[in-house]
């Protein structure tokens, strides 16, 4: 909660919460580290979901859940979506959930008014793209480069291919990046290609398995948020 409350304070404009699993094969080293303390410390999804309703009583901002299926599945799409909306989420992200998979869910998630985000990678066909947007609802999560979460940076070139084709798509739906972003610099790179978002998740994880306290992580989001920011209107 401490950590969670200091990306907020230093001017995250949503969070992202998210539920620990055994194999998350859309995450790198970091936070598969960081799922695997949370595990062996006995986190459970209902755990997090008391996470999200003790934030949302202390926020207004959006706060979304990124989990994989199967703890979804295990607990039941409907129930899940239910307690997640009683819990105050504002959206959800299902990395694992193929598109032609997922039908079910969204729309459970579209009947209890919850954002259910797609993601979009730099190997996804125009067409595969266009089909993704209309299913897609609150963001267009574009993953930037192929491989797993983490530092190292990304292909702008591909990045701002996915945004090109996102505005002719549909204009009006936000996109947001992330995957390889977890400095100032690459937060501005990213907005200079056209998204409206950008998402920093290893390099904030790396900081609090590291012992990072609250003051530190507030620092490094206030430096990305001020970043993210650069340029645009106010």
């Amino acid at each position: 909660m401490e950590i969670a409350l200091a990306c907020l304070d230093g001017g995250a404009d949503v969070l992202e919460v998210g539920i620990p699993f055994s194999d998350p094969v859309a995450d790198g080293p970091v936070i598969q580290e960081a799922g695997a303390k949370a595990l062996e410390g006995g986190t459970t999804p209902p755990m997090v979901l008391g996470m999200v309703a003790e934030l949302r009583a202390r926020t207004d901002r959006p706060l979304v859940l990124m989990g994989y299926y199967n703890p979804i599945f295990r607990r039941g799409e409907e129930r899940f979506v239910r307690e997640a909306v009683t819990a105050g989420a504002d959206g959800l992200i299902v990395p694992d959930l193929p598109l032609h998979e997922g039908a079910g869910l969204r729309a459970i998630c579209m009947r209890e008014g919850l954002p259910l985000v797609q993601l979009c990678t730099p190997l996804t066909p125009p067409e595969r793209q266009r089909e993704l947007m209309k299913a897609t609802s609150g963001f267009l999560y574009l993953v930037t480069r192929t491989g797993v979460t983490g530092g190292g940076g990304f292909a702008a070139d591909q990045l701002e291919g996915m945004v090109r084709r996102g505005r002719e798509i549909d204009p009006s739906m936000p996109l947001a990046a992330g995957f390889g972003i977890s400095r100032p610099d690459q937060v501005r790179e990213a907005r200079a290609l056209g998204v409206d978002g950008v998402i920093v998740g290893s390099a904030l994880v790396a900081l609090a398995l590291s012992g990072a306290g609250a003051e530190e992580v507030r620092e490094k989001v206030r430096q990305l948020a001020e970043a993210g920011r650069e340029g645009t209107m106010q």
